[in-house]
């Protein structure tokens, strides 16, 4: 039996066992052997290295003079991973505009993404209207082996203010990084592991930011250089702290608050002290109360480069402590708080191997160790403990003719305990041991991509003696024509299954923090879909499209369903299974207006439309309603002067027992100033967020009907790179 003990600074420890681990770690673990073992397929000393399954990560573009000035999305073996998954790149300015805390808030008005918004600390990305077990969150390719997907008061276990890109991936494509990804799959690339020997004695990024909405303080700092014979190292960390949230007008919903009045009315003979906490929680507005959060993280990475080779490590700590919104109408609503804390260590290596069949040899591991602590008042409730290690390895083929490709293999293990009053799950463990591969193939004038996984989940609750294994295979294909040199048009066709989790399961009980009854089914099976995509990417001229339109056609689709029950206060959600049928399109244009040398002018438009309906003729819960986006911006020398409009139609297409959204619109302007002329090692950002204070509430959010998103905000920044 394999035991993996992970030494936490503290000096307390992770152990995770299970047999099953050998394999794929004996031959993660081996790979890291090679990147030492294999000077003579390494090529020259001072070539530079290869990037690996991250090649994206290292051709990053943020805008200063330590990276390289092109982004490309890749996956190992293809040179175009855009062609089954559509991508969206967030880095530079734009992801110094965006950032926030939580990764949700960060992407929000990227084409085909909104958020789950539980609250300001705890916001998952929703892609195509999924979210949850259907999205993946990664690491540098690696999940992030945390316990965000159990439940929405959950936050997300990454730290967005020392990324270096954000990038989004979308459709059948991302199957590649496991079951989860069915909805997509969001990839945050830092230098946690160094990604190539820094050629300068010593690199800085800093970022400092502040804002008026949550009277928010943020600072972050990395830190790489080289030591010399190949070791390069790299140190970041950030601290970020917010007071609770301003808001346009009443938290409460207009129809919920005057249910709440007239409950006030009804029981102010027999219970005044009730009836006036009712009316002080109807008319609760200007502010969010709870919202509070503070966040900390540290990290440290090492890695070696010999010719194209290269092996790293890297181990971190991510601290955040958030409020939790009340749900209204409690007679004895009491504030409640979580406080998350994650180690993580991480492996890489990369490995030449010469002009053989294949090229590299590249491998990723990733240790966690997580614990979420929910508090009630000031004493601790429940607490959530996760162990978890993801390891994956991939083996790269040369180039041959266009014809490129790589074979992996990919194994998951978590193992999930909770400790005190809320027993809502069972200890439970998951394991899934998964292979894959992908080919892209040329055909004349056209591309053609094939993508494969298959992939073993066991799932078990041992005190419940009960124990599920599901078998399933994925699988997608992609043709591309290029019309013009810049413009391609294409289809992606797909089939993909993914087996329920241990949550979905198993779980049972009152959840403190949702203010939710969730019960689980043990006799899900695994959900399959069948569907495709239609798309144009490129350039037309000066101008950048993107438009694609999918359907996917859902057998035993699982879905958490609101059964009008009330247990203990709160409303009871329900895992159930049915047929499914998913459908939308997104857009996005980019389009120069003038341009010279002097003065710039360029616009933005993007939409996102989905529909999800139930065999029944219902509709699936919390999807995202039509929206839209438009910027215009303005270069002029080291000054951009920028204007964005963001509107939200209404959502009335809602499941049963769930309340419709309002349309809302918020406008936004910034100005960003880059004080050195000639390079972008400093920016300086003001800018100001949902001018007109307009209230808007999220489709997507568990707590919409009190908790709106954020007021009027002015906000400034300064990034820093040399």
């Amino acid at each position: 039996m394999l035991a993996f003990r992970f030494q936490r600074a503290i000096g307390a420890h992770v152990t995770i066992y299970h047999p099953a681990a050998r394999p794929a770690l004996a031959l993660l673990l081996a790979s890291s052997a090679l990147a030492l073992a294999t000077p003579a397929f390494a090529g020259e000393a001072d070539a530079p290295p290869n990037k690996g399954p991250s090649a994206a990560k290292a051709n990053a573009a943020p805008d200063d003079d330590y990276h390289n000035d092109e982004i490309v999305v890749t996956a190992s073996g293809l040179s175009q991973l855009d062609m089954l998954a559509g991508t969206s790149v967030l880095s530079g300015v734009e992801l110094q505009r965006s950032l926030s805390g939580q990764l949700g808030d960060v992407l929000v008005n990227q084409p085909g993404v909104s958020m789950s918004g539980f609250a300001p600390g705890a916001s998952r990305p929703v892609l195509r209207g999924f979210s949850g077990e259907r999205v993946k969150l990664l690491i540098d390719g690696i999940g992030s082996i945390d316990a965000s997907n159990v439940s929405n008061d959950h936050a997300v276990a990454i730290d967005p203010f020392n990324a270096e890109r954000i990038d989004i991936l979308r459709g059948p494509a991302v199957l590649l990084y496991g079951s989860q990804a069915i909805g997509g799959a969001v990839n945050v690339i830092d230098k946690r592991i160094p990604n190539r020997l820094p050629d300068e004695p010593i690199h800085i990024d800093a970022l400092l930011s502040g804002n008026t909405v949550a009277d928010s303080r943020q600072a972050a700092a990395s830190i790489d250089a080289p030591l010399g014979d190949g070791f390069a190292v790299h140190v970041d960390g950030s601290y970020h702290k917010t007071s609770d949230v301003e808001i346009p007008g009443y938290a409460v919903a207009a129809p919920w608050r005057a249910e709440l009045l007239t409950q006030a009315d009804s029981v102010e003979a027999t219970n005044p002290e009730f009836a006036s906490s009712l009316r002080s929680q109807a008319n609760q507005s200007g502010v969010l109360p709870n919202s509070a959060t503070e966040t900390y993280s540290v990290t440290g990475g090492v890695a070696f480069f010999q010719g194209d080779s290269n092996i790293g490590a890297s181990v971190g700590y991510y601290d955040t402590y958030y409020g939790v919104p009340t749900r209204p109408g409690s007679e004895d609503p009491e504030a409640g708080h979580i406080g998350l804390r994650q180690w993580r260590g991480d492996l890489r290596a990369d490995v030449a191997l010469g002009d053989g069949l294949f090229s590299h040899l590249n491998s990723r591991v990733g240790f966690s160790h997580y614990t979420h602590t929910e508090f009630e008042g000031i004493d601790p409730g429940t607490t959530f403990n996760v162990e978890g290690i993801e390891a994956r390895t991939e083996l790269v083929q040369a180039e041959r003719s266009g014809w490129s490709g790589s074979i992996g293999m990919q194994y998951t293990t978590r193992h999930m305990d909770i400790e005190g009053d809320e027993q809502l799950l069972p200890r439970n463990m998951l394991n899934q041991f998964a292979v894959f591969g992908l080919q892209q193939i040329p055909l004349g004038d056209l591309q053609l991509q094939l993508a494969g996984r298959y992939e073993h989940a066991g799932v078990s609750a041992p005190d419940l003696g009960a124990h599920k294994s599901f078998d399933n295979f994925s699988g997608a294909l992609g043709l591309s024509y290029m019309v013009t040199e810049g413009l391609e048009l294409g289809a992606n066709a797909n089939r993909v299954a993914r087996a329920p989790s241990p949550e979905e399961l198993f779980i049972d009980g009152y959840h403190e923090s949702s203010q939710t009854y969730e019960r689980g089914d043990p006799n899900l099976v695994s959900e399959t879909a069948v569907g495709g995509e239609l798309f144009a990417r490129g350039r037309i001229g000066a101008a950048k499209v993107s438009l694609t339109g999918f359907y996917n056609r859902f057998s035993d689709y699982i879905y958490q369903q609101n059964t009008g029950e009330v247990i203990d206060d709160g409303p009871v959600y329900e895992y159930r299974q049915g047929d499914a049928d998913y459908y939308g399109a997104e857009g996005e244009l980019d389009l120069p207006l003038y341009d010279s040398e002097t003065f710039g002018l360029k616009s933005e438009l993007r939409a996102s439309y989905v529909r999800a309906k139930l065999d029944d003729g219902s509709n699936v819960p919390m999807i995202p309603p039509l929206s839209l986006f438009g910027a215009l911006q303005a270069d002029v020398g080291t000054v951009s002067l920028r204007g964005e409009v963001a509107h939200a139609f209404e959502q009335s297409k809602v499941a049963l027992n769930e309340t419709p959204t309002d349309a809302y619109t918020f406008v936004n302007a910034s100005v960003t100033w880059r004080p050195i002329s000639g390079n972008n090692n400093v920016t300086v950002l003001l800018k100001a967020d949902n001018i007109f204070n307009e209230t808007g509430r999220l489709a997507t959010s568990l707590t919409r009907d009190y908790t709106p998103l954020p007021g009027r905000n002015i906000e400034a920044s300064v990034r820093l790179s040399f």
